[in-house]
């Protein structure tokens, strides 16, 4: 029986997506059952109409003589730096509801969460989108620069977002680091657009990187290929709005926290007390890791849960 991962981690990013992020309430006595009200979303994620991720404290729940089932998933950290700081605030279960229809997503979301009701409760809902085209054919960030330039293709792809040689259970799933960042529009628009470019690393008008950008540069702070041992993860990221306000959903996808992890510390500067120069116009207001279940015929592989 071979393991894949679940269909919506490796597909383009869709038109509109929502996310759902749930609190585990199951008394403890009864946690055991987690795995089979979980399989109950397989429909779902073979579709790839869901990807499915588990906090760490149903990973914990399932647990077997303190054995964790997912060895290398951990709390998302809370990091501050010089002059930037990132928050933690995990959750039990999150759903990345994936589609073309914004009313579609909405009435599966509720069968979703009905499905889930008896062990766990909705906590937020966040509706996004995919937005535009840039010059390279990448989708936009509100800022109106591109989004996932970096991102690692085809078998590069899978091997940055997918675990792999760590036995059955394990290999083809994912950890998904998740950041919503609210974006302040009026320090943006207040830039000159040198100014931005300068921030971001890159033209707006062609997406190219200015070789002679300031160290604080967003793309200079985030080359995946400059870490030791490299960083890359696969991004799918979209962009969310809810009144005036909006920002962008960040999603990636990796082996496991590590390389994530990497390119936030980068960020905040703990490195070398340089702060990565895009936290003048965004902020992250939440941050979770979570851990992405594998495939096997067709099916959610839910056995490290019931170990």
């Amino acid at each position: 029986m071979r393991a894949l991962s679940q269909p919506g981690i490796l597909a383009p990013v869709p038109p509109v997506g929502r996310y759902l992020s749930f609190a585990l309430r199951l008394p403890a006595a009864r946690r055991p059952a987690l795995a089979r009200l979980l399989a109950g979303l397989s429909p779902w994620v073979r579709t790839g109409t869901l990807v499915l991720g588990l906090g760490q404290d149903v990973l914990a729940a399932c647990a077997v003589k303190g054995q964790p089932p997912v060895p290398m998933m951990r709390t998302f950290p809370a990091l501050a730096g010089p002059a930037a700081q990132v928050p933690s605030t995990p959750v039990s279960l999150w759903c990345w509801l994936r589609g073309d229809d914004a009313g579609d997503l909405i009435r599966e979301g509720r069968a979703i969460a009905a499905l889930l009701e008896p062990a766990f409760v909705l906590r937020d809902a966040v509706d996004a989108f995919r937005h535009g085209r840039g010059p390279q054919g990448f989708a936009l960030d509100l800022s109106g620069y591109e989004d996932g330039i970096e991102n690692p293709v085809r078998a590069a792809a899978r091997q940055a977002a997918l675990m792999q040689g760590q036995g059955p259970g394990l290999d083809g799933s994912s950890c998904a680091s998740v950041q919503q960042w609210l974006h302040d529009f009026p320090a943006l628009q207040a830039m000159a657009p040198a100014a931005r470019d300068a921030m971001v690393g890159r033209r707006q008008a062609d997406s190219e990187e200015i070789d002679d950008a300031p160290e604080s540069a967003h793309v200079k702070r985030t080359a995946q290929e400059s870490f030791s041992p490299p960083a890359f993860v696969l991004r799918r990221s979209m962009p969310w709005s809810a009144g005036l306000e909006a920002g962008l959903v960040f999603v990636a996808f990796g082996a496991s926290p590590d390389a994530f992890e990497a390119l936030m510390r980068r960020m905040l500067g703990l490195e070398d007390g340089i702060t990565d120069a895009l936290f003048r116009m965004s902020r992250p207001l939440t941050g979770c890791h979570v851990w992405c279940p594998p495939m096997a015929d067709g099916d959610l592989d839910l056995r490290r849960l019931q170990a």
